[in-house]
């Protein structure tokens, strides 16, 4: 089976042979998986080098001449260091693009910090109208790249070397599992270590590859046909949705523990993505501990 990364650029390989309106524009990253798509179509696959604020206002410059750009590198390199321009080019101008990272939080660790972004999804909130996508397997990923090309919408749709057993293709948040002592969502590759993390407590499990727009009547129907405790496991920087689930029960009182890459000191360390994942606490087992806490086990 192909990686997410591997399934994005077959699917937007093809989608570049069949759409005469759809471009890519790359910085270095990934250009040589794309070389054949390059030599059929040098006017709409665009490789700027390593300018990756360049890469940004680019992809906006396609979409002001009517196309509908597809912009790709690293999420450090995508969403941080071209962050202005995202405000500026396409949310300021209200202008539609398809952004697509790899790399997640940390899925390249030896690589070091500067390839780490547990704050992209949290930069992306700060703007209003973003859709963001979070699959958690390649099948997840393909569908929801093709369903963003129709259109003029801003989509953020975020990569990972993790992912779940079985995709998982429904709209919103999708219950897994009903019960009693409340209500644990899980987003995008986290998904098995949830599962796993709760098994044989009496819990609702969502589970959601779309993270924006916040399902809110989703989250509103689980917690009422249960308790209205709420974890929220995602994997990038901890809180980031605590503010939509705010919203969504703001007339229903309720306990949220925020679960995902930790606020309150850097990992310094290089190691694998499982070191990394269970610094953070997002490995199973520390789910599982930190869940069982939270509902007083």
């Amino acid at each position: 089976m192909l990686s997410m990364r591997e399934t994005f650029l077959e699917t937007t390989e093809q989608i570049l042979d069949a759409d005469p309106d759809v471009a890519i524009v790359l910085a270095d990253i990934s250009a040589a998986q794309l070389a054949g798509a390059a030599r059929r179509h040098p006017d709409r696959v665009i490789n700027v080098g390593i300018r990756e604020q360049l890469l940004v206002s680019a992809g906006a410059g396609l979409a002001l001449a009517g196309l509908r750009p597809i912009v790709h590198t690293f999420p450090s390199f995508l969403v941080e260091r071209g962050f202005e321009q995202i405000k500026l080019d396409f949310s300021h101008q209200e202008l539609g693009g398809v952004l697509v990272s790899y790399g997640a939080s940390y899925d390249m660790p030896t690589a070091g910090r500067t390839h780490q972004s547990p704050g992209d999804v949290a930069l992306i909130d700060s703007l209003p109208s973003w859709t963001v996508h979070v699959p958690g397997h390649p099948a997840e990923a393909r569908r929801l790249l093709l369903e963003s090309i129709p259109g003029d919408g801003r989509v953020y749709l975020r990569l990972s070397a993790q992912e779940n057993a079985s995709p998982h293709l429904g709209v919103g948040f999708t219950r897994l599992r009903s019960g009693a002592r409340g209500v644990v969502v899980a987003v995008g590759p986290v998904l098995d270590r949830v599962l796993r993390a709760v098994s044989g407590l009496d819990l609702t499990v969502l589970y959601a590859s779309t993270i924006r727009p916040f399902d809110a009547a989703g989250l509103r129907s689980a917690v009422l046909s249960s308790a209205s405790s709420v974890v929220m496991v995602e994997p990038y920087l901890a809180g980031t949705s605590a503010y939509w689930v705010s919203e969504a029960l703001s007339d229903v009182p309720h306990r949220l523990r925020s679960l995902g890459v930790r606020r309150d000191a850097e990992v310094r360390s290089y190691g694998e993505i499982a070191d990394h994942d269970l610094a953070h606490g997002l490995d199973a087992g520390s789910l599982g501990l930190s869940i069982r806490e939270f509902l007083g086990e």
